[in-house]
Parts: structure tokens; sequence; C-alpha cells
């Protein structure tokens, strides 16, 4: 899982990277769900895709011990 800002930069939650289906930038980011549920962020998608990366990476290096 990823952690994420909502837009108006003060909470935090975190989504299931997984889940994601694809993201906008409008010019808000905005990530849309496999539920079909859209979430604007305070991130920006490069900020978001990294995040992603990373949690891959991390997944893979501990399932591999």
């Amino acid at each position: 899982m990823i952690l994420v800002t909502r837009i108006n930069k003060v909470s935090q939650f975190y989504v299931n990277e997984d889940m994601i289906e694809f993201i906008e930038e409008t010019p808000d980011t905005i990530l849309s769900l496999s539920t079909g549920k859209k979430i604007a962020i305070a991130e920006t998608a490069i900020d978001i895709v990294e995040k992603i990366r990373s949690e891959k990476i991390r997944i893979r290096l501990a399932t591999e011990f």
C-alpha cells in the first residue's frame, strides 16, 4: 500500500496500489480505482508512479528471503 495526501494537504491515507487503474492530472491528480471510485490527491502522477515502483521493489525483495 502507498501513502497519499488528500488534496487539502492535511490528511493522508493508504491506497492499495494494485487497485489503481489509471492516474490523471487535470490539473489535480486523480486516482481512478478498479472499484470506480475517483480520489483527488496532492501528489503528482510521477510521484505516485515512483511510490508504486518503490513498493513493488520492497515487496519483491521481502519475498526473496
